[in-house]
């Protein structure tokens, strides 16, 4: 019986990590999207390289990617002495600022256990809009947020381009997209509900 028990430690710890990571993943879209979603579509900013002249002036180079090669080259537009605006909302400045602080939000998550699965789900127990939560059944404690922010912080990190490929336009099922295709964290969970979390 012991060696049993035994050899299914470890499988339940795997299932843990992986619930752990599929729900960090999840939940930092979900965060990154609502954070989005806040700024006022208005609002926008420059791109470009700044230079100044020998003779004192400012000019911008803009950046403008060409079709034959796969990276950014700069052109100076002497027609055009402004910077590029573009919507600040899903700008590179404005997704990496949001990739820095977005994990903080982990501490208004808990952990829900499916009874019937024994599978980990992580929700909100604070709403972003103010509207009652069912916190039912809901584990919320020191150590379910800090490992869901450890966890929130690693795919940050590790996953930071493909982050912000897919939140730098308006995507269908980012969720699914990035954390069950892309990055195999939830593998096991393509079958989860678009606003389970």
């Amino acid at each position: 019986l012991a060696v049993a028990l035994a050899s299914l430690l470890p499988a339940a710890g795997a299932r843990r990590s992986q619930d752990l990571h599929c729900g960090a993943c999840r939940a930092l879209v979900d965060e990154l999207e609502w954070e989005i979603s806040q700024v006022d579509p208005r609002k926008t900013i420059q791109m470009g390289s700044f230079r100044i002249n020998p003779d004192g002036s400012q000019s911008v180079v803009e950046v403008r990617q060409l079709p034959a090669l796969p990276f950014p080259v700069p052109f100076p537009d002497p027609n055009d002495p402004t910077p590029r605006q573009v919507p600040y909302a899903r700008s590179e400045a404005h997704l990496t600022e949001l990739l820095e602080r977005v994990c903080e939000k982990m501490k208004e998550y808990g952990e829900k256990t499916d009874p019937s699965t024994h599978r980990k789900s992580y929700v909100r127990v604070i709403s972003q809009d103010g509207t009652k939560m069912d916190l039912s059944g809901v584990k919320f404690d020191g150590d379910v947020t800090s490992s869901l922010k450890f966890a929130c912080e690693s795919i940050a990190e590790e996953y930071e381009d493909e982050l912000l490929e897919f939140l730098s336009h308006e995507a269908e099922n980012v969720k699914d997209r990035l954390c069950s295709k892309r990055t195999d964290l939830c593998d096991h969970a393509l079958n989860i509900p678009h606003d389970e979390l």
